[in-house]
C-alpha cells in the first residue's frame, strides 16, 4: 500500500490477463471497454487493465484460435468489436487454470510456516 492507503498498480504473471479475458468471455460476450470494467468489478478493483495490454492479448489469442469477434453496433449507437470464447478457448481456459492452481498450491507450500 502507498502512503494515501491505496494499493500500487502491479504486474500480472505471465498468463493471467489471457485467463481473466477467457472466464469473462466465458460469462458473455464483451467488447474491450466491457472486459476492463468487468475485470474491474469482479476484482473489487484491486486489478486494473490497461487498453494496452488488453488489445494485444485479444489479438493473439484470436490469432490461436482461443477467441472469436464480429462488429456490433453498442447501446450508444458505436461500432465496437465483440468477443466471444471459442470451444478451443475453453479448453485452453481449463487447462491453464488447472496449471495455476497448481502453482499457488506450490507457492502455498513454499510460503506457509515451517512445522517442527
Amino acid at each position: 500500500m502507498t502512503k494515501s492507503g491505496k494499493t500500487e498498480p502491479r504486474d500480472l504473471f505471465p498468463g493471467a490477463l489471457e485467463m481473466m479475458v477467457l472466464q469473462s468471455l466465458r460469462r458473455q460476450p464483451m467488447h474491450g471497454y466491457a472486459l476492463v470494467q468487468h475485470i474491474k468489478q469482479r476484482s473489487n478493483e484491486l486489478l486494473q487493465v490497461e487498453e494496452g495490454s488488453l488489445y494485444p492479448a485479444l489479438q493473439r489469442m484470436l490469432k490461436d484460435g482461443l477467441v472469436k469477434a464480429e462488429w456490433k453496433i453498442s447501446v450508444t449507437n458505436r461500432r465496437v468489436r465483440v468477443y466471444d470464447i471459442t470451444a478451443a478457448g475453453v479448453r485452453h481456459l481449463e487447462r491453464e487454470k488447472s496449471r495455476f492452481e497448481q502453482m499457488l498450491a506450490g507457492i502455498h507450500l513454499v510460503l506457509s510456516p515451517v512445522e517442527s
